[in-house]
């Protein structure tokens, strides 16, 4: 298990996915913090900032929304329509409707403000994690496609992805990468966030 979050040498090159929701209803754990146009300008402004860290690879955004969707498209991004509601079964119905010659996929959240980079994160026959920082969400999780893995984002999912790893028997690969590990979820997350950096 390698820990040290270094770029691999010669990585998987896989196509990323983005699961965005409706913007309008994005962070609403922010509502003390943030009006609702605040929290949709703050949702947009993340996963802007992801998508830039994705390129140039192939991206593409997962969503049942239609203006997520233009969003998108006004990005210059490649979008995946998905009739299935939550996370878990949106991201298995988006690569059920991957192309099968794709040998990878790298899902990413939408709401990693420090994104800058997924240089290096995949490996053939392993499925590589970037938890987040407290080291019990799933920020980041590349693997390969055709292995029938279960998603199981949700309470303690780097746990959950760790098992189902196991029970398929790929290599596992945890990436301590700070940048991929900072999510905006609470209003403590944010007020952190928003803290000046000592440079």
């Amino acid at each position: 298990m390698n820990q040290s979050g270094t770029v691999l040498d010669n990585p998987t090159v896989p196509v990323v996915l983005i699961p965005i929701k409706d913007f309008r209803r994005a962070k609403r754990r922010l509502a003390p913090e943030l009006t609702p146009d605040k929290r949709e300008a703050l949702a947009k402004r993340m996963a802007s900032q992801v998508i830039k860290a994705a390129r140039p690879l192939d991206i593409y955004i997962v969503c049942n929304d239609h203006e997520v969707a233009k969003w998108a498209e006004s990005n210059n991004v490649n979008v995946l329509w998905v009739n299935q509601e939550g996370l878990n079964h949106s991201i298995s119905g988006a690569v059920k409707e991957l192309d099968t010659n794709i040998g990878h996929v790298l899902i990413a959240h939408s709401d990693l403000p420090l994104a800058k980079s997924f240089a290096g994160i995949g490996r053939p026959n392993t499925v590589s994690i970037v938890p987040d920082r407290h080291l019990l969400g799933t920020n980041v999780l590349s693997l390969p496609l055709g292995s029938n893995f279960n998603f199981r984002y949700g309470q303690n999912s780097l746990s959950a992805h760790i098992d189902e790893t196991k029970k398929h028997g790929l290599n596992l690969e945890i990436l301590q990468i700070p940048e991929l590990q900072w999510d905006v979820d609470t209003p403590e997350d944010l007020l952190t966030f928003l803290k000046p950096r000592t440079p």
